[in-house]
């Protein structure tokens, strides 16, 4: 078993220890039902950034993004990017809600995440809990959004490039409505910036260069592949 998981198991403890919930979450989670290396963890608790600074004091810790309710932690060895579990508001800028609420329910908190495969958690005997057939998608091989697709791209296009990302590197089929919503959503690519788009397309795997063109030509934006040629 990965030894980043052990590190969870250990910090989860501590977190128990203190009264408060931690379990793994996202990208994390989906790579670990699809056997595939774990690096940088993603977890969430119900902790808020100012209780999780008053029993990590001896935890190298950083606090930057304290104000969204996320915090980078280095433990055992393992970097681990803890979040509070939380609500969103209306986004303002088409990338980052107008308002967060801390909340203490994982319910709460999986509606506001992008794609079902990304909306599963793990406790820390390594059970999954999905709220949104996640593992089923995965197993079916596809990526679905949460909730209504346009809503969840509109909140961010990034994940445009996002969907598109993953079903290169994971080989996963877009459902019918995500591949609506992204068709009628394109133009809003236009309010990123180009930085943010270009660090998206970087993390596409490089082999993969005959499925990107095939899945960027077909959405018409084969174009964006210029910034990583």
């Amino acid at each position: 078993m990965n030894k980043g998981l052990f590190a969870f198991q250990k910090l989860h403890e501590l977190f128990a220890h203190h009264g408060f919930l931690l379990y793994l979450v996202g990208g994390t989670v989906r790579d670990f039902l699809l056997s595939m290396p774990l690096t940088d963890l993603d977890a969430v608790t119900d902790a808020t950034p100012e209780e999780m600074k008053s029993f990590l004091n001896f935890v190298d810790c950083d606090f930057t993004f304290a104000k969204y309710g996320s915090v980078k932690i280095k433990f055992e060895g393992y970097f681990f990017d803890v979040t509070t579990l939380r609500k969103e508001k209306r986004y303002k800028d088409a990338r980052h809600p107008d308002k967060i609420h801390f909340v203490k329910s994982l319910k709460e908190d999986y509606v506001r995440r992008d794609f079902t495969i990304n909306a599963m958690y793990m406790d820390e005997h390594f059970r999954v809990i999905d709220y949104c057939h996640g593992l089923s998608d995965i197993n079916r091989g596809i990526i679905k959004a949460v909730g209504r697709p346009s809503k969840r791209i509109k909140e961010d296009p990034l994940r445009i490039i996002r969907a598109l990302r993953f079903a290169i590197n994971l080989d996963l089929i877009i459902d019918k409505r995500l591949q609506k919503a992204i068709r009628k959503n394109i133009p809003l690519l236009s309010k990123l910036n180009v930085s943010k788009i270009k660090q998206d397309l970087l993390k596409i795997k490089s082999h993969k260069k005959e499925r990107t063109a095939q899945l960027f030509q077909e959405y018409d934006i084969h174009h964006l592949l210029d910034m990583i040629e």
